[in-house]
């Protein structure tokens, strides 16, 4: 099988407004003037999902939204289709974050489901999964990953519409992040789930998220089953974003 390519993936999450669209053709243009080897993604808010499309059309740097509805269209107020996204320019779409399973509720087949309708659309589905501080604590680390993998990856998903994204709960916006021996264990268990259950398993490619920052990209980078980032703040300037590229898009 082909090495799978990197993705780093920028989650703006609730932040960003129309003049925060020079950062994302920023990074463009340091992407077209040192053409990286990974593949980047910016998912923005829904209110910027077209127009950054639109800016960013051309240049190397994908679009995604950060969360869908399981339907296609419907009395849902406030909600937003898989195949709005599309229609708008965007390529991925979060599901499954833990702010999306915390503050709203989201189950993992309500997970499973938004994953579907993502490969429904034609948008590759950026799977979160990871464990609150309680579970690893308690030492249920891999068990919870497990069942998270288990319960949001639907069956139709494989390398090239699905990317599972591995975010301790406690590691995200805390400035905390786990050592790499941790990292190293749960992306080494993902990667024996996926290869358990899909005859593709080897080709999926799994990002780490949670904190993850200029000084610490290169290392976290580095540990095997790592196939790139889901940033968060750090995400919102291109020249904190770009050093996080240069990690694992560089080598």
């Amino acid at each position: 099988m082909a090495a799978r390519r990197p993705l780093i993936v920028g989650n703006w999450k609730m932040n960003g407004l129309a003049a925060s669209l020079a950062e994302a053709t920023a990074l463009a243009d340091r992407a077209r003037a040192q053409a990286p080897a990974a593949e980047l993604g910016l998912c923005p808010p829904a209110t910027l999902v077209a127009a950054m499309a639109a800016a960013l059309k051309g240049t190397a740097v994908g679009v995604g939204g950060q969360d869908c509805h399981a339907k296609a269209a419907g009395a849902h107020t406030g909600d937003i289709a898989a195949e709005m996204l599309k229609d708008a320019g965007a390529t991925y779409v979060i599901t499954g974050h833990s702010e999306r399973r915390a503050d709203h509720g989201e189950s993992s087949e309500t997970v499973r489901a938004k994953a579907a309708a993502a490969h429904r659309a034609g948008l590759v589905a950026i799977v979160c999964v990871g464990e609150t501080l309680a579970e690893r604590d308690a030492g249920e680390t891999l068990k919870i990953v497990t069942a998270q993998i288990r319960g949001s990856l639907p069956d139709g998903a494989t390398a090239a519409n699905t990317v599972v994204a591995y975010e301790p709960v406690w590691a995200i916006g805390t400035g905390r992040t786990p050592t790499t021996a941790q990292v190293a264990e749960v992306h080494a268990e993902i990667r024996r789930d996926l290869l358990a259950r899909f005859d593709d398993g080897a080709g999926f490619r799994i990002l780490y998220g949670g904190s993850v920052k200029p000084d610490n990209a290169a290392e976290l980078m580095a540990v095997p089953d790592v196939d790139g980032a889901l940033v968060g703040g750090a995400s919102l300037k291109a020249a904190d974003f770009w050093p996080i590229v240069q990690a694992k898009g560089l080598q």
